[in-house]
């Protein structure tokens, strides 16, 4: 089927802000319902991006969730997707036609998730655990007592709780305190209000450093020097070039040795991760890996238009879109502490110039922006083409956090 719309996706969070699954949906214009027929299309066209040819998920530990309608309940495409990691979200009054119920059940059996929306949790009582593995709740910060009441039964049982919507901190936090899970829309990238000191350590003061140093084609044995300040980054950096994803061939053990062989472009791209990492101020899983797919994201959709090499310079300019979130300080002190190219500060700080444009379309992905359409237009992508891409670095983001 061809593609004419855009996958956007929502996170889901556990109580300590960790990502444990993402919710991928059509991008709705206007909030009309997907019809069948989309909604299976959309489930055929992700298990062909997350399962490879040796039908090896590609998420690692992630579970998607994906909208469902009765119809699809037999689609090929779910014999793809491992059931484990596979929940199909479905409204409860479904549940009323015999077939769909035998169905769910049929899909539960196999190990297939099943999340039930609007569910009456009084009436479906005992027989919750053989039809749902997840049932969300409509959370509001209003009554956390009687919320709390009515959610201490489901606790005992195997079917986990889902809230939606969260839009502040403040029920999250209440969310977290009742041991729910909770799809947090674009909660995540408001700042959360801390107490910590805002400022950068000594490892980040160290990468900013030694960043500043790649920029200017520092020498390898300077490079070397200032490595060797820190234990800690000198190790991360063995144990990255020594890793199978790297592939050097032979155990490498001096640091000459792996910055030689690592090169200029990639350290500085291994240093941007690293900076992203090293954060402790108000420090979140979901942030972090917010800021490694939007890099990743905005670097495959330059990568045709702008070449390879130009296109490690989005990916910077990705990651850094959300370090002063990261690192509990404003942008501008951000760029006081680190010379960037002109391209990638106008991209910083107004999404225009060379890079702007595509980091601004990797962020509108997550945003379920009506911008996506008329952004992915103007530089000549295609639905298929950004969907492909999104897909593509949600799992490049598994394996960096691995």
């Amino acid at each position: 089927m061809h593609q004419t719309n855009f996958i956007v996706r929502e996170p889901l969070l556990d109580p300590k802000q960790r990502v444990v699954g993402y919710e991928l949906c059509w991008q709705q214009q206007g909030a009309a319902p997907s019809s069948p027929a989309a909604l299976e299309a959309l489930l055929d066209f992700v298990a062909g991006q997350v399962v490879d040819d040796d039908d090896n998920w590609l998420l690692r530990d992630k579970i998607l969730f994906l909208d469902a309608v009765p119809a699809m309940l037999s689609a090929d495409a779910l014999h793809r997707l491992p059931p484990e990691r596979t929940v199909l979200s479905l409204k409860t009054a479904e549940l009323a036609n015999p077939d769909t119920l035998a169905a769910v059940q049929g899909l539960r059996a196999g190990g297939v998730g099943v999340l039930l929306r609007e569910a009456d949790l009084a009436r479906i009582g005992s027989r919750l655990p053989t039809i749902a593995s997840y049932v969300e709740v409509r959370f509001s910060g209003a009554d956390v007592g009687s919320q709390a009441r009515a959610y201490a039964a489901l606790k005992q049982s195997s079917v986990g709780m889902v809230a939606r919507p969260v839009s502040n901190w403040a029920d999250f936090d209440a969310c977290a305190a009742l041991g729910l899970n909770a799809f947090v829309g674009k909660l995540h990238l408001t700042p959360r209000p801390s107490t910590d000191a805002k400022g950068l350590n000594p490892a980040q003061t160290i990468i900013m450093q030694l960043m500043q140093m790649v920029r200017q084609n520092a020498d390898i044995v300077q490079l070397e020097a200032v490595l060797k300040r820190d234990a800690t980054l000198s190790y991360k950096l063995l144990r990255f070039i020594n890793s199978a994803g790297f592939g050097a061939g032979r155990e490498i053990q001096s640091l000459r040795q792996a910055l030689t062989l690592l090169g200029y472009t990639p350290l500085y791209r291994w240093l941007t991760l690293l900076l992203a990492t090293a954060s402790t101020s108000g420090y979140s899983p979901v942030l972090l890996e917010t800021a490694v797919v939007r890099g990743r994201l905005a670097e495959l959709l330059a990568q045709a238009a702008l070449g390879k090499g130009e296109a490690e310079n989005v990916f910077v300019a990705g990651m850094f879109s959300l370090l002063d979130r990261l690192l509990g300080i404003a942008m501008q002190e951000v760029l006081a502490n680190i010379q960037l190219s002109d391209d990638v500060v106008a991209a910083l700080l107004t999404r225009s110039g060379k890079y702007g444009p595509f980091l601004a379309l990797a962020e509108a992905c997550e945003l379920s922006s009506d911008l996506v359409a008329s952004l992915a237009a103007g530089l000549k992508l295609g639905p298929e083409d950004v969907n492909r891409a999104h897909l593509s670095a949600l799992a490049w983001a598994q394996n960096v956090a691995a």
